[in-house]
């Protein structure tokens, strides 16, 4: 296993996600709260929830399996996705400011999306 900053950035950013996780289970305005204070319900809030906690295992795992190339892909993925979403809502649909809690997942989520880009070869050499 090779080690490096890029786990323990993997490892930090999954302890987050949980943490926001059960931010978005116990409080039904939490998506609202993210999102322009839109309207959003009990519902939204728990899945948006659901899909944070699903992205924090997998970068747990590529926390510990970095070098495994499928589970680096994974990792991906989750930022991939999520940079996808948090753009789309702000540029395409209008529900999201770059401002407020909306900054903080968007910068993760394109800073480590970059750097897993740049750093693939190093890891599945």
């Amino acid at each position: 296993m090779k080690g490096s900053s890029l786990d323990g950035s993997s490892l930090s950013v999954s302890i987050v996600s949980a943490l926001n996780s059960s931010q978005a289970y116990l409080s039904s305005n939490y998506a609202a709260q993210l999102y322009n204070n839109a309207p959003a319900n009990a519902v939204q809030s728990r899945t948006f929830g659901t899909w944070t906690f699903l992205s924090s295992i997998i970068r747990l795992y590529a926390a510990y399996y970095i070098s495994e190339s499928h589970v680096y892909d994974l990792a991906m993925w989750t930022y991939g996705i999520a940079f996808a979403h948090f753009v789309s809502e702000w540029l395409i649909f209008g529900s999201a400011k770059a401002k407020g809690r909306f900054i903080s997942p968007l910068f993760v989520a394109s800073g480590s999306l970059l750097w897993m880009a740049t750093q693939r070869e190093w890891y599945s050499a």
